[in-house]
């Protein structure tokens, strides 16, 4: 075993506590898979990665990312974190432009906003889902049919079953039956439209404390939710890989602009803030603030 840089960045606030916390291990050379998955059932996040030598000439770094039930291709506040772990821990990007993160699901361009970072999103696969899948699934979310404006499954290596909602109030008030959703074996996001003044000045009143913090007080056009129960995780926070293929899906179909605020984690507590951009290529960026929250080294 051996002492091994560790930070625990909090990703998609600037306010320590009202993010989405991941385990960063900045030299995982020589550890196997089974010590990786051992060490991210341990720290008990949703998401553990672990910074490894690129294998790819164009990469600055690779990426191995696990949840407490598994290792996973991509994720979003991991490649957000981690990146800004490398950074901070002296990484020399090979290009001032773009820091690049080689993963499962192949290199993930990075971009420096400033002080916050942005990751291209990976293309989404998009497909219907069956009525059957559909009718269980509103139905362990507590929802009435009327309640969904419309449905996909979106894959951009984590696979969410996703749904548009009515309002933004009706995802607040989501209560799930989570053994439900783990028979039905699919993570579950969903989306709902601030619609109204009123309730997007309700969101700011929200996260008073962690503007007081120093957190962004952008005010969200849409709410955020994503259920993961399959994979041991009853509520994510804030969820970067959802926000990419939910973003890719509604700019497309005409329900947001190419550039918005998405907010996550008010239902647990968190005040998470997803920048979303679609440049004139039409690539689709997403991102977000990250504060260290630990830093040290631990025995692996």
């Amino acid at each position: 075993m051996n002492a091994r840089p560790f930070q625990q960045i909090d990703v998609f606030t600037a306010a320590p506590g009202f993010g989405n916390p991941v385990a960063v291990v900045l030299d995982g050379t020589g550890l196997d898979g089974d010590a990786m998955q051992r060490f991210a059932r341990w720290t008990n996040l949703s998401e553990t990665t672990f910074v490894l030598p690129p294998t790819e000439p164009q990469a600055d770094y690779r990426l191995r990312i696990f949840t407490p039930g598994g290792e996973l291709p991509f994720a979003g506040h991991p490649t957000l974190g981690s990146c800004f772990a490398w950074l901070a821990a002296g990484g020399q990007p090979k290009s001032a432009e773009r820091i690049v993160q080689q993963c499962a699901k192949g290199l993930i361009p990075i971009r420096r906003d400033g002080a916050r970072l942005a990751f291209a999103a990976p293309p989404s696969v998009r497909s219907d889902l069956a009525p059957d899948v559909l009718a269980q699934t509103v139905q362990a979310l507590g929802l009435k049919p009327e309640q969904v404006r419309r449905a996909q499954l979106l894959d951009n290596g984590p696979v969410w079953l996703t749904l548009q909602l009515d309002s933004a109030d009706t995802v607040l008030a989501l209560a799930p039956n989570h053994a439900q959703l783990v028979k039905l074996g699919f993570k579950v996001g969903v989306a709902g439209v601030h619609q109204a003044p009123a309730a997007i000045e309700l969101i700011s009143k929200s996260s008073r404390e962690a503007r007081a913090f120093g957190a962004s007080a952008d005010a969200p056009l849409i709410e955020v939710r994503a259920f993961a129960a399959p994979i041991g995780v009853t509520e994510d926070p804030v969820t970067g890989s959802l926000n990419a293929s939910l973003a890719q899906w509604l700019i497309d179909a005409g329900e947001l602009p190419t550039r918005y605020v998405a907010a996550q984690g008010m239902a647990l507590g968190r005040a998470g803030r997803v920048h979303i951009e679609r440049d004139a290529a039409g690539q689709v960026w997403v991102g977000g603030d990250c504060v260290r929250v630990i830093q040290g080294r631990v025995t692996l």
